[in-house]
């Protein structure tokens, strides 16, 4: 039986992370992603799904040191940077940056510096192209501020508040990892064949960076930004359902009830933005959406999931839409290079078959 798109095929094992989309389950590592993204910084994360346990202080420490080392670009991927067309798109920046870093240090086996240089440089080079492209100069990395701290200061020239770094790295921890989506294995494929780490980053950027994967938070900014106001967000939802369109930020390939990054988001957007217009908005089309979906599509079980309040707390930092993406994939990477380190400890080639559905010749027989 043909399983288009492999959908409910099992293709690798992995003690990485656990989802459970009946129940609302997401864990990485042993632990409930929420409680992590709740307790936890960006770096002690990382740590977890890179080693496989939580760090201790020293060892937290360590990580945060490494990582700060990796920031600065290096000389040739700055001139690589000043050589791309003005108008390429950030994820286009990425690939192409992360591609340029495959050297020879980069060779097989994949190893857990590699997974940290190519995690410590996505904010400097997401932050060096935006503040380019908008006519600004790029503001090198402050060795004082933490991963998601240093990543919005940045972006802007000045200190973030702590509100809107714990907002931001609490979105950031819970995009860290989740299974064997699209992205992680096209990472897992390229890495199979003994290629390079940078080889299976640059294939899971390029996966990424399709609207059906990577591209939801900035469609559900733009869905609001249409509603306008809770007076029109019944007759506008109403009106794409009777066409029989998709509501962006609703319902979850994996989830059939509340994602559980979507809950744990929805808290911290509360947290950023009391008395925001924009998030009482966000939490009434929710409301209005989740009534119609049951109306429109009884039984179907489609809630908020993570883009949606991603948008919402995005929003609320005052994050630019071209930033939702390569944000993602500045947290994702982590998930990525620890299943490409996963995959390498027990490596098996993947080679899916295909049916094939064209005309035959006639055969003569021999």
């Amino acid at each position: 039986m043909i399983q288009h798109g492999l959908k409910g095929v099992i293709a690798a094992e992995t003690a990485i992370s656990y989802i459970n989309g009946e129940k609302g389950h997401l864990v990485y590592r042993g632990y409930e992603a929420k409680e992590i993204a709740i307790n936890y910084s960006f770096e002690e994360a990382a740590y977890l799904l890179w080693n496989g346990k939580l760090p201790s202080p020293e060892e937290a420490e360590q990580l945060a040191q490494q990582l700060k080392k990796y920031r600065e670009l290096p000389p040739y991927i700055e001139a690589i940077l000043h050589q791309l067309p003005a108008n390429m798109e950030l994820m286009g920046v990425l690939r192409t940056v992360v591609s340029a870093m495959g050297d020879e240090s980069y060779g097989w086996k994949p190893t857990i510096d590699q997974a940290i240089k190519l995690t410590a440089i996505m904010p400097t080079v997401i932050s060096y192209w935006n503040r380019k492209k908008n006519g600004l100069e790029p503001i090198k990395p402050n060795m004082a501020y933490g991963h998601v701290e240093n990543y919005l200061y940045m972006l802007t020239g000045e200190k973030p508040s702590t509100v809107h770094v714990k907002a931001l790295e609490t979105y950031m921890v819970l995009t860290l990892e989740h299974g064997m989506n699209a992205s992680t294995f096209s990472a897992r494929v390229t890495a199979s064949t003994e290629s390079d780490m940078v080889s299976a980053i640059t294939s899971a950027i390029g996966t990424m960076k399709g609207p059906l994967h990577g591209g939801a938070p900035s469609d559900v900014t733009k869905m609001l930004n249409d509603i306008g106001s809770k007076g029109n967000a019944e007759n506008w939802l109403r009106g794409k359902l009777d066409r029989g369109e998709r509501l962006m930020g609703f319902g979850h390939r994996v989830y059939k009830t509340k994602d559980p990054r979507a809950l744990a988001l929805r808290e911290k957007a509360l947290e950023v933005g009391k008395n925001d217009p924009w998030l009482a908005l966000a939490l009434h089309v929710e409301e209005t959406a989740i009534r119609l979906l049951e109306e429109y599509k009884p039984g179907r079980r489609l809630y908020t999931n993570v883009e949606f309040f991603a948008a919402a707390v995005m929003r609320s930092i005052d994050m630019d839409d071209e930033l939702f993406t390569p944000t993602f994939t500045a947290s994702r990477v982590v998930g990525w290079t620890a299943h490409v380190m996963e995959q390498a400890e027990h490596n098996v080639l993947f080679r899916p078959e295909s049916q094939y559905i064209g005309k035959l010749p006639e055969f003569q027989e021999i």
